[in-house]
């Protein structure tokens, strides 16, 4: 027993050690003639020690059990085999153990590169995978049901390319560190390659929890990183499937978030989207929607419909937005959600865009000679005209062949677009301020922008999403989102116009609290040129006493 290098105890019926090697004594520092072998154990394996001596006794070989035990200042693991003594007297059993902790440290390490992202150090998929399941048998049980959200990065390939693959895996790790904090303790989080990370969402499912759970995401996502003295901006995109509605395994449920994921990148990137069939997964008569769409270019099937922009207080028309159209000889009208999308993907949505910017500049001269006086034309620009690099060399075509005024044209922008990447954002937005064209943020506070683009970026207008209107005046949450945004503009010296009004309740706030400027069916819904130059004609002859001329958006 001295010479053995494994611990051994001699134990009686009781469990009590009657004795032990002098390197077992000073190893589990052995005082006293009632220590236990069970109560060197912690409290958690305390169950199975017991139940092992108990076989061992009973039984005619010897018993083996991996057991922890206390040495001091730190729990090892000891290879314990306890066999009964085939004598008389006190000690009824012996214990021999060896030090294996060694080996359960290469255990576990190995077990968790199975199931972990070296990287990150966050669950894989193979643990993903058994975490949905487990999820999935909990929400069939309590009926709570839960979401799966795909997280893509924006622009990492960009980092990767040109700062090369520590800078992008310091960045990685960072990423998986924010969207840990962020989430809850219950909430599962696994990187699944690439750039792209999995977040399983128990309890949810709503649209404000949704919002509310995707909100914080983005926003983490797109504070800069700083590494290795570079300062990185990059946000992200991210897709949502929800349990039972869109799918019941854990495998079509990560599949269509990441299509939805796939479709938020394709359609302006740094937003959320909810898998559904018609936004996340293209039908299968869109390829021969794309193809239509080409034939509809060289045919002049696009229109370009306007939708007045009028003055609150007096209801004057102050300029249009303009808004696309497509009017397909079968189909009919085919809606913007359906065409737009397809367009951004293949490109086509250059030379439209281009086309509208032309003919909407061309179109402004004809409504002021028909109004008297000068109007303005608002034109929405997409994320990918915004990121061609001949969108300047078209802006000037527009203007110099319109003979229009810069000041005269408003370029509506998303946030996301602006995030993409701000540094180029930037430059852009300078150099079309340059050219006196005023910058809109369309659907400002959707976006999950930080505010900080409101000083670095030449913003002139704001403009405040439908979804914080429709409910005006009886959504107290909506009306301060509205206050906030109508008195955040007034100290930054921006105009507003207010989308979505509807109603004469909806615009007698919106008035009452300073929003001089309102877009919506109310006053005119989207319309064909000759109707819009109708509109003109009755705002002109509309008060018999003649009105001030309108200083227009600032």
């Amino acid at each position: 027993m001295e010479a053995a290098g494994d611990i051994v105890f001699r134990l009686d019926a009781a469990g009590r050690i009657v004795s032990a090697s002098e390197r077992t004594r000073s190893l589990f520092a052995l005082q006293g003639a009632d220590a236990t072998l069970v109560a060197l154990a912690p409290e958690a394996d305390r169950a199975a020690l017991r139940a092992a001596l108990l076989d061992a006794g009973a039984a005619a070989q010897p018993t083996r059990l991996d057991v922890r035990l206390h040495t001091g200042s730190k729990d090892v693991w000891f290879d314990l085999r306890l066999g009964r003594l085939q004598r008389s007297g006190d000690a009824a059993l012996l214990v021999v153990g060896r030090d294996i902790s060694a080996q359960r440290d290469t255990e576990e390490r190995l077990r968790h590169l199975a199931t972990h992202d070296s990287l990150t150090e966050l669950p894989n998929r193979l643990l993903l995978s058994d975490r949905i399941r487990m999820v999935i048998a909990h929400a069939r049980r309590s009926g709570q049901n839960f979401s799966v959200a795909t997280i893509g990065l924006d622009g990492f390939k960009k980092v990767n390319d040109g700062l090369g693959h520590p800078v992008g895996d310091a960045v990685l790790r960072i990423a998986a560190a924010r969207l840990r904090t962020t989430l809850r303790d219950s909430d599962t989080l696994a990187r699944i390659g690439g750039d792209e990370f999995v977040a399983v969402l128990p309890g949810t499912c709503t649209e404000a929890q949704i919002k509310l759970v995707t909100g914080r995401l983005l926003a983490t996502l797109q504070a800069p990183f700083e590494v290795d003295k570079h300062t990185i901006y990059i946000g992200a995109s991210i897709g949502l499937a929800l349990f039972p509605e869109h799918a019941e395994d854990e495998v079509q449920l990560v599949a269509l978030a990441d299509a939805a994921m796939s479709r938020a990148k394709e359609t302006g990137k740094a937003r959320c989207l909810v898998y559904s069939p018609r936004t996340s997964s293209p039908p299968e008569h869109d390829i021969s929607l794309e193809a239509a769409m080409f034939h509809a270019v060289r045919e002049g099937e696009f229109l370009l419909y306007y939708q007045p922009i009028v003055d609150a207080p007096t209801r004057r028309i102050q300029g249009f937005e303009t808004l696309m159209r497509w009017k397909h000889p079968t189909l009919g009208m085919v809606p913007p959600v359906r065409f737009i999308p397809i367009a951004e993907t293949n490109g086509l949505i250059n030379l439209l865009g281009a086309w509208a910017l032309k003919a909407a500049c061309v179109q402004l001269r004809q409504f002021e000679e028909v109004a008297k006086r000068s109007l303005y034309i608002s034109v929405n620009i997409s994320p990918r005209q915004f990121r061609n690099d001949k969108f300047l060399e078209v802006l000037d075509h527009a203007l110099a062949f319109s003979g229009m005024s810069g000041s005269q044209l408003v370029l509506e922008i998303t946030e996301g677009t602006l995030m993409i990447d701000p540094v180029h954002a930037e430059s852009i937005l300078v150099k079309m301020a340059e050219r006196q064209a005023r910058i809109a943020i369309d659907d400002f506070g959707t976006g999950y922008s930080s505010l900080a683009y409101l000083k670095r970026f030449p913003i002139s207008v704001l403009k405040i999403d439908r979804a914080f209107v429709k409910d005006l005046p009886d959504a107290p949450k909506d009306g301060a989102i509205c206050n906030a945004v109508l008195d955040l503009a007034k100290h930054l010296g921006l105009s507003v116009v207010a989308e979505g009004v509807e109603t004469e309740a909806q615009l007698d706030y919106l008035d009452q609290r300073g929003c001089q400027y309102i877009q919506g069916y109310l006053t005119g819904k989207p319309m064909p040129a000759h109707a819009a130059m109708a509109a003109l004609r009755e705002d002109l002859y509309a008060s018999l006493m003649p009105l001030e001329p309108q200083a227009g958006i600032r």
